[in-house]
């Protein structure tokens, strides 16, 4: 075996020690667009002992997508991985990253995994915090089967393909400034690690760890919250009584902190009732809270 042979296989070896894939020999689904991430994800499924199968999906937005497909298919077959591809038509306008983003989730298996890496996760938590997010959008992904490369950097995803020339594609769209991910990954993150005098990456993905047991603790005192119970409700810490109240209205979106708030009006006996999303209102009687929908006039 060579010394560049040996050196892909300590380079494979030492990232899957921090990867979080299934047993050996588990189905698994691959989300790979051709990206050195997706990739490295295949290969290091393989690698696992997962039983792989890789699910392309073109989205026909640019002349080469189809090469791209080639690339996944080329690498499915030296490595002896199932090789699925969707084409789709999104066309080109308004929201053109989230529309491709959704349409390509519509297609993909619910269970496939992606090779989000930790810069994609520090990335994350700035996004969200850019959107408003509270502590649900600050936990960013969750470890696990779904994501599995979650702890390995994209530097290092980078390093496995170029070890096993591996060829991959190279999509000019995540170097296009009118994405805002793309602004905090060439723009924020350099410049928050300048002025931090160190990588902050880690630092972004830690908070999420640290935001993701915060939500799990918070979400557990929310459920064991009686929301109907106007006294038990107004009688728990405010942070808490607004968590049990957004769980207990939610629907096709998370209520926002204004309507959270005018619950919490009813149930202090400060208003009557109140209008809610999907038609409905919440009424106090009692010393209860009731939800249904909006009567008619």
């Amino acid at each position: 075996m060579t010394g560049a042979a040996l050196g892909a296989d300590a380079l494979v070896a030492g990232l899957l020690a921090r990867c979080t894939f299934p047993a050996a020999g588990t189905r698994v689904t691959c989300a790979v667009s051709g990206g050195p991430d997706s990739m490295a994800l295949l290969v290091l499924a393989t690698h696992a002992g997962c039983v792989a199968t890789a699910h392309h999906v073109d989205h026909g937005l640019r002349p080469v997508s189809r090469d791209e497909g080639a690339l996944v298919r080329t690498l499915c077959r030296d490595l002896g991985a199932d090789f699925v591809e969707t084409r789709l038509r999104v066309e080109p306008g308004s929201n053109l990253e989230a529309r491709a983003r959704d349409a390509r989730r519509a297609v993909l298996p619910p269970d496939a995994m992606t090779g989000h890496t930790l810069d994609d996760q520090a990335e994350t938590v700035l996004v969200n915090l850019l959107r408003g997010a509270g502590t649900a959008g600050t936990a960013a992904m969750a470890p696990g089967h779904r994501h599995p490369l979650l702890a390995v950097r994209r530097a290092e995803t980078h390093a496995l393909c170029r070890a096993l020339d591996i060829r991959t594609a190279d999509d000019e769209s995540n170097r296009d400034p009118r994405h805002q991910r793309n602004r905090v990954r060439a723009e924020v993150l350099p410049l928050l690690a300048e002025i931090a005098r160190r990588d902050v990456a880690p630092l972004l993905a830690r908070h999420a760890t640290l935001a993701r047991d915060d939500e799990a603790l918070l979400e557990e005192l929310a459920a064991a919250l009686d929301v109907t119970d106007a006294r038990a409700l107004c009688a728990a810490p405010l942070p808490l009584a607004r968590r049990a109240v957004r769980r207990w209205l939610a629907g096709v979106h998370p209520p926002d902190l204004a309507t959270v708030d005018r619950v919490l009006d009813v149930a202090r006996g400060h208003a009557l009732a109140c209008h809610v999303e999907g038609g409905r209102e919440v009424r106090r009687r009692a010393q209860r809270l009731t939800i249904r929908p909006t009567a008619r006039v």
